[in-house]
């Protein structure tokens, strides 16, 4: 059994269920970032000094563990297109590309080459079983639930992964490492991207130093169109957002639309937020799901889902909401579920409101 071990404590657990259940556990850490200097003590996942972590748990539990070099296939994989986006007018989900694109795809490849039949993480979610053909399903923790960042794991692999923690919640983890004086079992929580320092505008420069001149500044209006404010670039902006603007009106504004041609941020009401459908491409569904169906979409991690119809649109999947959904931004992920099972999901690409306003097409 080959354990995907961070350092943190969630694939610390993973690996010492295994091992008490008899697993022959190997521990395997890819060694993702570095970076030149650290700006805060929060805990963050991927982090250099974690595969010295994962090393100590190993040892302490008495199992061999290695570390693979993967930065660059990570920088090409997660980091650029995160840059890309942004520069876009998007909000990118860098942990769901981590996952499908690094993660799992190295994880089995380093799998098969040590003749592990099995691969294990720390995620919080479970699988399921449908007349022998396993599925994806969400974890017991509603509130750590990661079956939205692995909507897109193949077939071949889901019946091959193992999620020793997807009827655990967070607390009854941590409560287990700390009572199996497991090494780092009081380390604090994952909290930023495990390559963007944390603090006010570290996404902003670190788009910027690497943006190779191509942000542009453009003004900030109002929903009357009046320009209201300037801005240094469209990728210190996200659709929904409200601190940070620059600008005071008087009244609550939120970021409404973002026009990568014009470099322009639109501001409106949080009512002006809705959304009525959405277009997605590069959509991938489980084995089984056909469309069009009703689905409960997730439309960004933290959110708790919205009903609606998915159907077949020309290159990928057409959104439409039960009523309005708020702050649905173009780059993010959809994920449709049915109850606790993950039915497949897509990039969202362009998005409109409940009025008659033509899908807005991601440039």
């Amino acid at each position: 059994m080959l354990v995907a071990m961070s350092g943190g404590v969630d694939s610390s657990v993973a690996a010492a269920r295994l091992l008490r259940a008899g697993y022959d556990v190997v521990g395997c850490t890819l060694h993702l970032w570095d970076y030149p200097e650290e700006t805060s003590d929060k805990a963050r996942c991927c982090a250099p000094e974690d595969q010295y972590d994962a090393r100590r748990v190993a040892d302490f539990l008495g199992f061999p563990h290695f570390s693979f070099d993967r930065r660059a296939l990570f920088a090409e994989r997660v980091v650029a297109p995160f840059v890309e986006a942004y520069l876009a007018g998007e909000t990118p989900s860098p942990c769901t590309a981590c996952n499908r694109g690094v993660k799992l795809t190295e994880l089995f490849g380093i799998a098969d080459r040590l003749g592990a039949s099995k691969v294990a993480t720390g995620h919080y979610a479970r699988l399921g079983d449908d007349g022998g053909v396993p599925f994806l399903a969400t974890g017991r923790d509603d509130t750590k639930d990661q079956s939205y960042f692995l909507y897109a794991t193949p077939q071949a692999q889901l019946e091959r992964l193992v999620f020793p923690l997807g009827d655990s919640t967070k607390a009854e983890v941590r409560a287990e490492a700390v009572t199996s004086a497991l090494p780092g079992a009081t380390k604090g929580e994952s909290q930023e991207l495990c390559f963007v320092g944390d603090g006010a505008g570290a996404y902003a420069s670190f788009v910027e130093a690497r943006a190779q001149g191509r942000v542009r500044p453009g003004p900030i209006v109002d929903a009357a169109g009046r320009v209201v404010g300037a801005h240094a670039g469209v990728h210190r902006f996200t659709v929904g957002q409200r601190k940070g603007l620059g600008v005071a009106l008087g009244t609550p504004a939120f970021v409404r639309a973002i026009d990568v041609d014009t470099a322009t941020v639109h501001l409106g009401s949080e009512e002006a937020l809705g959304c009525g459908e959405a277009r997605l491409d590069d959509v991938v569904l489980a084995p089984g799901v056909s469309l069009p169906r009703r689905a409960q979409v997730r439309v960004r991690y933290r959110h708790h889902g919205a009903d609606a119809t998915v159907s077949v649109s020309e290159g990928g999947a057409r959104v439409v909401f039960d009523e309005a959904t708020r702050a649905v931004a173009r780059g993010q992920i959809a994920v449709f579920y049915d109850g606790d099972r993950v039915l497949g999901g897509g990039r969202i690409a362009a998005i409109s409101s409940r009025s008659s306003a033509p899908l807005r097409a991601a440039p």
